[in-house]
């Protein structure tokens, strides 16, 4: 079975999507290591409930980017992940990193990629008029938020959403996706291979789209 390593920062929502969705058999993998750089993440304590390995690397106690990415690569080593989904892990990963883990880092970002990499992204789509928003899951490469699409999730921006209300429906339908996205690797119908995301043999030149609803 395919060992997974989850590295997150906060509440471990997506964390607890992936928990779910193996305990309903929709998503076959071993969750072989929880890791989180905030001691005090609420997922840390969703892990254990789970009987999930847990790992904390702070990244406050290094005094360099470099040096967190070691101490992280180290700690990840005895459990021989073979992926890593990074679940609201809310540091940038050096280049060294990125190449350890080549073609087998997932991420997931709150917003319709390549809109809006980076912060307060549900803000910017409602300054910006959009119809749509929602979220990506992707290949993780050196490129902040810019590896290849893999899986978008849209919800329909409401005339009275605010940030936080909009938040949370994109959150929802991360729940969704993520452990869609995962489940079609550890089947082998997914593959990253010369920079590009692969589903059945086939290049993936446009991400696989899942609609909440219409928008009104």
């Amino acid at each position: 079975m395919t060992v997974a390593a989850v590295l997150i920062s906060g509440g471990g929502t997506n964390l607890q999507a992936l928990i779910d969705a193996g305990a309903a058999r929709e998503l076959d993998v071993n969750l072989g290591l929880v890791l989180s750089n905030e001691p005090t993440a609420g997922g840390l304590v969703r892990a254990s409930s789970a009987g999930i390995k847990t790992a904390i690397v702070n990244h406050r106690d290094f005094s360099s980017r470099d040096d967190f990415d070691r101490a992280l690569i180290e700690t990840l080593a005895p459990h021989h992940p073979d992926i890593i989904i990074l679940a609201g892990f809310m540091r940038i990963l050096t280049p060294a990193f990125i190449n350890h883990f080549a073609g087998r880092i997932f991420n997931i970002h709150p917003s319709l990629l390549p809109k809006y990499p980076g912060l307060d992204t549900h803000e910017k789509a409602m300054a910006n008029g959009d119809q749509w928003h929602g979220s990506t899951v992707h290949f993780a490469t050196a490129e902040l938020d810019g590896g290849p699409r893999i899986m978008q999730g849209r919800v329909p921006v409401l005339a009275d959403d605010s940030p936080q209300s909009l938040a949370a429906r994109v959150l929802e339908v991360e729940h969704r996706i993520y452990p869609k996205v995962v489940e079609l690797f550890v089947t082998g119908r997914l593959a990253f291979a010369d920079g590009h995301a692969w589903l059945d043999g086939k290049r993936l030149n446009q991400p696989l789209q899942y609609d909440v609803n219409s928008p009104h």
